[in-house]
């Protein structure tokens, strides 16, 4: 089964009102099984424009992805975010196929 994902980066603007958001957003992961990938660490970007955090999160499947995006426990978290940050997020499917080499 392919799996799915939130590729987030992130610019945290107000760190004590994002982190009412961090602790929020555990309900709505933990419903939907979701699971840290990448949660901040060092990075580089040789390319683009980049922001100063970076999260990826693993779902079982796409469909469980937007799921826990337009879930009421994810809605009630996101609002608590705002205003805290900017964010960009992309739900995208993995890729299960041949591999180079």
């Amino acid at each position: 089964m392919v799996k799915g994902y939130w590729i987030a980066r992130v610019d945290v603007s107000n760190p004590e009102g994002y982190q009412k958001y961090v602790a929020a957003n555990a309900a709505a992961f933990s419903k939907y099984g979701a699971r840290f990938v990448v949660r901040g660490g060092r990075f580089e970007s040789p390319e683009g424009t980049p922001r100063s955090r970076n999260v990826v999160l693993e779902f079982k499947d796409y469909e469980t992805a937007l799921a826990c995006y337009h879930s009421p426990e994810y809605a009630a978290a996101k609002a608590l975010r705002e205003g805290h940050s900017e964010a960009d997020l992309l739900i995208i499917e993995g890729y299960d196929g041949p591999q180079p080499g």
